[in-house]
């Protein structure tokens, strides 16, 4: 009888055998992070996708789960909440890793055209969130516009002119080595828009070179189309606030930052003056969601 009793005490933890995963647990976790994957769905107008995500924030043992199966798929995890759904983003290694020569070839016929599309990138995130706290605030939402993100690059571009100028810096190289130009110089060159014999907008312009970037923004559930206005108006997501605020660390946007070229936050192109900062240089290929 006491060999019994003790042999029940030993054995009793047995709760442990009911917690283990199940196929259907598994299941439902890489149905989540499928959800994840789908930038424009909402967890408000889909029911299925707000259990699971109520399931994550309560069962911490489905968390790990649904994080193993992120992690698998070299997704890194950025918030789950019911404002952001399961927001990931992918790791330089993931399969659904974005790169800036893919991006930039599907753009334009141009490879060298693809610092400039890393610049658009990079200049719409500085734009629609210029000051951390804006980064960290959840309520926060920023406005851009194609035009006003052009503005905000060429006020940039001006900025590091007159810099090299100061600094005796050679700011006309060979143009047969377009290699030695910065991102900056290429783009100040650029025509801001050309146009076709019906008026729509070269690709090949800065402007279209930033309209691609915010579309492509847009179908990434990054930005929300609000009106035409000022060659295209759009405001940030939560998706994005956290792609960004994950990146922000990254040398090229506090570069960009730092040169005191602050955009007003309605998405206009108008811009404050420079402040006096120390001398920067733009970060070439480098771009926002996209791995180099």
């Amino acid at each position: 009888m006491t060999e019994h009793v003790e042999w029940s005490d030993t054995e009793a933890p047995a709760p442990a055998v009911n917690a283990a995963v199940t196929p259907a647990d598994a299941a439902d976790a890489a149905r989540l992070v499928a959800f994840g994957l789908l930038p424009k769905l909402q967890p408000a107008r889909d029911q299925e996708y707000a259990e699971l995500l109520r399931r994550y924030r309560e069962d911490p043992a489905f968390a790990r789960l649904a994080d193993a199966v992120a992690t698998g798929l070299g997704l890194i995890v950025l918030e789950v909440s019911p404002r952001a759904g399961m927001a990931v983003t992918a790791a330089e290694d993931s399969v659904f890793a974005v790169r800036m020569g893919d991006y930039a070839r599907r753009t334009s016929a141009d490879g060298g055209d693809r610092f400039l599309h890393g610049l658009a990138h990079l200049s719409v995130a500085a734009m629609a969130f210029p000051r951390p706290e804006d980064l960290a605030d959840d309520g926060y939402i920023g406005r851009v516009s194609v035009n006003g993100v052009d503005a905000f690059v060429r006020q940039a571009c001006r900025r590091l002119e007159e810099r090299a100028d100061e600094q005796g810096e050679n700011t006309d190289p060979a143009t047969d080595a377009p290699g030695l130009e910065a991102a900056w110089r290429i783009w100040a060159r650029r025509s801001s828009t050309g146009a076709t014999k019906d008026a729509r907008r070269l690709a090949g312009s800065t402007t279209g070179i930033v309209g691609k970037a915010v579309a492509f923004l847009t179908d990434s559930g990054f930005l929300q189309r609000t009106g035409d206005d000022s060659g295209g108006t759009y405001r940030t997501t939560a998706r994005y606030q956290l792609q960004v605020r994950d990146m922000a660390g990254g040398a090229a946007m506090a570069e960009l930052l730092e040169l005191g070229v602050v955009p007003v936050t309605d998405g206009s192109p108008t811009l404050l003056p420079a402040e006096e900062t120390d001398d920067l240089d733009l970060v070439a290929d480098a771009g926002l969601p996209f791995h180099s």
